[in-house]
């Protein structure tokens, strides 16, 4: 059974609509990717989800999402506050500016348990120091009265991960939580975080524009451009028969061992801003195989078992 559905969800800023009747769901224990350019709509989603669009002048204008036995889209700001931290959680993509550097991190951590769950101070510190020792975070005790900015960027998202699982949530929503890191410890991170909500069986909404990270930790794909679904399957499904030319063009992007002369493929042109967005299908300006009807009609999105994709051409996609 889905623990977070969303069902035909648009997104309106003023008299804007950067995001159009996005449906996905996402089940218990399951990790989820989300994928696309920048502009493709993926932090909107996020924002959707954790109630936070009224921060941008934002609100959900169309569809629901439904979180277990709750409609987030009628909650009033209250009760999202007893919500987000306790049963969905968010890591942010800068841990830089997640953490408040007069506080240590241990004292960070501990707030989440004091203020969701009830705990005495010292269970509180008990817990935390607990989940940092999960998340390999070593001398634990020590670093939980250190500042934020005695840690590297890696350990600094470790603390912000930390922050997300000690209340025991349902689910995370990850928004590119390795974009401000150093590359070498990118990969490291995101397999600790995904070990970690693997073991505690939370499910992960993992917002990225990075495939091989995708590859690398999730079990289904959502694609994103221009502020609509693309397609969404499983993971193994999306690499191996990918049926949306975007979908194609963003796995074509991934680096292989036969780069040998160093050249990185790229996809032609740029996402539209929502003031630009084109008519029909927003990604015919780009598509290698756009057609004269892919300027005029929106694709419907079709839907067979696991897989939904919006192409005139989807089959065609796939060969």
């Amino acid at each position: 059974m889905a623990l977070l559905t969303l069902t035909d969800v648009s997104v309106t800023i003023g008299k804007l609509q950067p995001l159009d009747k996005i449906s996905f769901h996402i089940d218990k224990g399951e990790i989820l990717g989300v994928v696309g350019e920048s502009g493709s709509g993926k932090s909107l989603t996020a924002m959707a989800v954790m109630g936070l669009l009224h921060l941008i002048g934002g609100k959900v204008s169309t569809g629901t999402v439904q979180f277990a036995e709750l409609d987030l889209t009628k909650l009033t700001e209250d009760q999202y506050r007893r919500l987000r931290g306790r049963r969905i959680a968010l890591i942010s993509q800068n841990p830089m500016t997640s953490l408040d550097p007069v506080l240590t991190v241990g004292e960070q951590i501990d707030q989440v348990s004091l203020l969701h769950l009830g705990l005495s101070a010292a269970d509180a510190r008990a817990r935390s120091i607990d989940m940092m020792v999960q998340l390999r975070i070593p001398e634990a005790s020590v670093v939980h009265s250190q500042y934020p900015h005695q840690l590297s960027g890696g350990m600094k998202q470790r603390i912000v991960i930390a922050m997300a699982l000690v209340a025991d949530p349902d689910l995370i929503v990850a928004d590119e939580p390795t974009t401000a890191l150093d590359v070498t410890i990118q990969a490291q991170v995101i397999q600790i975080m995904v070990e970690m909500v693997r073991k505690l069986n939370v499910a992960l909404m993992l917002i990225t524009h990075d495939m091989g990270v995708v590859a690398q930790a999730c079990d289904r794909v959502v694609v994103l451009y221009a502020g609509r679904l693309a397609e969404s399957n499983s993971v193994h499904q999306i690499f191996a028969t990918p049926k949306h030319p975007y979908t194609r063009s963003l796995i074509g992007c991934i680096p292989t061992d036969k780069l040998t002369d160093g050249e990185l493929k790229g996809i032609p042109g740029n996402v539209p801003g929502v003031m630009n967005y084109p008519s029909g299908c927003r990604f015919h300006p780009r598509c290698p195989m756009a057609q004269e009807r892919c300027s005029t009609e929106v694709p419907m999105l079709k839907a067979a078992g696991s897989l939904s994709v919006a192409c005139h051409f989807s089959e065609s996609a796939a060969s």
